[in-house]
């Protein structure tokens, strides 16, 4: 709750009262509420000491504890003409009395310091309460861009996500004058709907959540988010069973209710012959229901629900849960024992010649699919005929009915089609995992076949869209082509297989495009990826310099730059890393200036007993390095290269590289290029930080 605040301060609350907000809104809209309002009285100079959020379906609000009730005073400085063009034989210019008023005062006011005019004042600060309006305003805007499609109501030409029916504005204990949509700010709230509809008349903020909490509206979200978990748990045990609770449907049906009260029902046990995921599937995203799992993990006939009301005939509100879940239960499970009848997935294949996808047919994209599920496969050693069946089958529930009512079980019940038809196990599991991942942080095939089918699935998705013209946009990506590359990405360096993307990126492509648009398409796809991959290894942070560092060797294989990447990491804690990284950059200088030629070097042009030095440890470390890069050792490689920090550090102290002989400069420069192609062997060093 919060503290008492000095006599300079005081606590600030704003609250909008809505009809309610779509749950998806709820809680975005009350944190730029308190960002705003925070945002604006820092911008403001105003110092406040900490910010409290609170949002329920029907108000969203903010609490700002310590306020200062004023702006600090602001000294102001101006400066104006020269003397010499202030004052001509002492006699103030038209230029100099300008000056003086615009800056509000009489000539004799003004400064003269270091040859020049100069106007100071200090500006009084302003009562925040005259503030506040300002803010809200602004924050206000920042809210609408939230809100894609927002509503006007009444005669009012204002608009909001939902009508708003009440507005709080206090400072203190006073109300600050607030006026929108078509509503003048006070000092009253409302509490639940039902339970307490009266009018609550606030004394100060402080009175704001326990007035609340007395009217039956637990108003801080994640307090009533935890609660709500607490809540569904307890019920779940009191079931002897465990709620299967997901944090996105814990949000959103946290943001649904003002005071969370959990009731539990049943399901008949005839739904239970039902894949568990289509029973999940309905209660979870049709209904906003939990479901019960046993003590072995198996789907239990039973739900949780979670009601916005006491009521005094829970029996009537069980039945009615149940009443609503059943007719959708029942779909289900007349589309699974229909979409069953027929035996052989392959029977299905004819239909997907019917609908279309960018680049052709679904039948056409599977034969792509199948194509490169066969040589990726090959590439890794996987069973090449289960990879081609697995592929032929991976899209054919797309007909079915249970997937045109469930989209998103697609591959899901794929591979339960699969197993009642006869495929194999490891087929069945490949078609269920190829979707794999379906969000950033879902999980990867678990299966080497499963991993085969997605990469093909996912390299076709961006080939085909490239090919067409489908690119997307910094706004909009319909067919998902980021999310493709990140799962190509995802499996290639969670499952180490070691592919060539950009390889089968091409391999992908002639499927679609001839002749020189090639070679074009495929750098494009492959720079599309790159910067997936950048931003992927962003979030592991990994620095711009070590991703640079490791591009430069133009590796198209992301476990290998994987690789690379956490070798140069290592790399960068060794104390050698930072002077052979600055040696490399004066060598890659160098070079420049020195342009195109030769690697051969002659020791018998030496002078320098460090030239020589430098030789003799290249020559030792150059085929153990390379040997190192060949088994991906590139750590070890690393270490090697840093043996050359000292001999390269006593070269470039006593040896003059432009020496003025020819011969001379020509060997030293020879020496350097050949120093410079070690040194891009694993990662180009001179891209780290040295």
């Amino acid at each position: 709750m919060p503290t008492k605040a000095p006599a300079a301060h005081a606590d600030l609350l704003i609250e909008l009262g809505c009809e309610d907000l779509p749950a998806r809104f709820v809680w975005p809209l009350a944190e730029a509420l308190m960002h705003g309002i925070g945002a604006g009285l820092l911008e403001h100079a105003v110092i406040a000491a900490k910010a409290h959020t609170f949002a329920t379906p029907r108000r969203i609000a903010t609490l700002i504890e310590g306020v200062a009730l004023r702006q600090p005073d602001r000294a102001v400085e101006r400066k104006g003409p020269k003397l010499a063009a202030a004052l001509k034989d002492g006699v103030p210019t038209p230029a100099s009395l300008g000056f003086a008023k615009s800056c509000g005062v009489e000539f004799s006011a003004l400064a003269q310091e270091d040859g020049q005019l100069v106007f100071r004042s200090v500006q009084k600060g302003r009562a925040t309460a005259e503030l506040v309006p300002e803010i809200f305003e602004e924050t206000l805007k920042a809210m609408d861009e939230l809100v894609p499609k927002r509503m006007r109501w009444g005669d009012g030409t204002e608009t909001f996500v939902r009508p708003v029916h009440w507005l709080v504005a206090m400072l203190g204990g006073k109300v600050v004058p607030l006026s929108r949509f078509g509503l003048k700010s006070g000092a009253t709230t409302y509490g639940h709907r039902f339970h307490a509809p009266k009018a609550i008349a606030l004394k100060s903020p402080a009175d704001y959540e326990k007035k609340l909490l007395a009217a039956k509206v637990v108003a801080d979200f994640e307090q009533r988010q935890a609660q709500v978990r607490t809540l569904i748990e307890a019920e779940a045990a009191k079931l002897k069973g465990r709620a299967r609770i997901t944090d996105g449907l814990l949000a959103e049906v946290t943001a649904l209710v003002e005071w969370p009260v959990v009731i539990s029902g049943r399901m008949e046990e005839r739904f239970m012959a039902l894949p568990p995921e289509v029973v999940i599937a309905t209660i979870e995203h049709n209904q906003r229901y939990f479901p019960v799992l046993g003590k072995d993990g198996k789907l239990l006939p039973l739900f949780i629900t979670v009601s916005n009301i006491q009521s005094k005939d829970v029996r009537q509100v069980i039945a009615g849960n149940e009443r609503v879940v059943r007719p959708r239960l029942a779909d289900a499970l007349f589309f699974w024992e229909q979409d069953r009848k027929r035996k052989r997935l392959d029977d299905n294949l004819e239909a997907l010649d019917k609908v279309t996808f960018p680049g052709g047919t679904l039948l056409g994209r599977t034969r792509r699919i199948e194509a490169l599920a066969q040589q990726i496969a090959a590439e890794l050693a996987v069973d090449q005929q289960a990879a081609r069946r697995a592929a032929e089958l991976s899209k054919v529930d797309l007909v079915t009915r249970m997937v045109y009512e469930f989209p998103e079980l697609q591959g899901v019940m794929g591979g339960y089609y699969a197993e009642n038809s006869g495929e194999k196990a490891e087929v069945a599991q490949a078609i269920r995992e190829h979707y794999q991942p379906v969000h950033a942080a879902g999980p990867i095939p678990s299966s080497k076949l499963g991993q085969v089918v997605a990469m093909a699935d996912k390299l076709d998705t961006l080939a085909g869209l490239f090919a067409t013209g489908q690119r997307p946009t910094a706004s909009k990506d319909p067919f998902g082509s980021r999310r493709a590359a990140l799962g190509v990405l995802r499996i290639c360096t969670e499952a180490r297989l070691p592919l060539d993307v950009k390889a089968l990126l091409k391999s992908a492509l002639q499927s679609y495009t001839v002749g020189k648009r090639d070679e074009k398409t495929v750098a494009e796809l492959w720079e599309f990826v790159l910067e997936r991959l950048r931003g992927l290894l962003a979030e592991q942070n990994v620095s711009v310099e070590v991703f640079n560092a490791v591009a430069a060797t133009g590796t198209t294989a992301p476990a290998d730059f994987s690789a690379r990447v956490e070798a140069v990491r290592s790399f960068l804690e060794m104390k050698e890393s930072a002077q052979l990284a600055a040696a490399h950059k004066r060598i890659r200088n160098i070079l420049k200036q020195a342009g195109e030629g030769d690697i051969e070097v002659r020791p018998e042009v030496f002078r320098e007993s460090q030239e020589k030095d430098l030789y003799q440890a290249l020559t030792q470390l150059d085929g153990k390095v390379h040997s190192a890069a060949d088994k991906a050792d590139y750590t070890g490689g690393l270490k090697l290269l840093a043996q050359l920090q000292k001999p390269v550090d006593a070269f470039f102290d006593k040896v003059m590289v432009m020496a003025p002989e020819e011969e001379l400069r020509a060997n030293r420069v020879a020496l350097l290029r050949r120093l410079d192609k070690l040194c891009r062997s694993i990662a180009d060093l001179s891209c780290l930080p040295g």
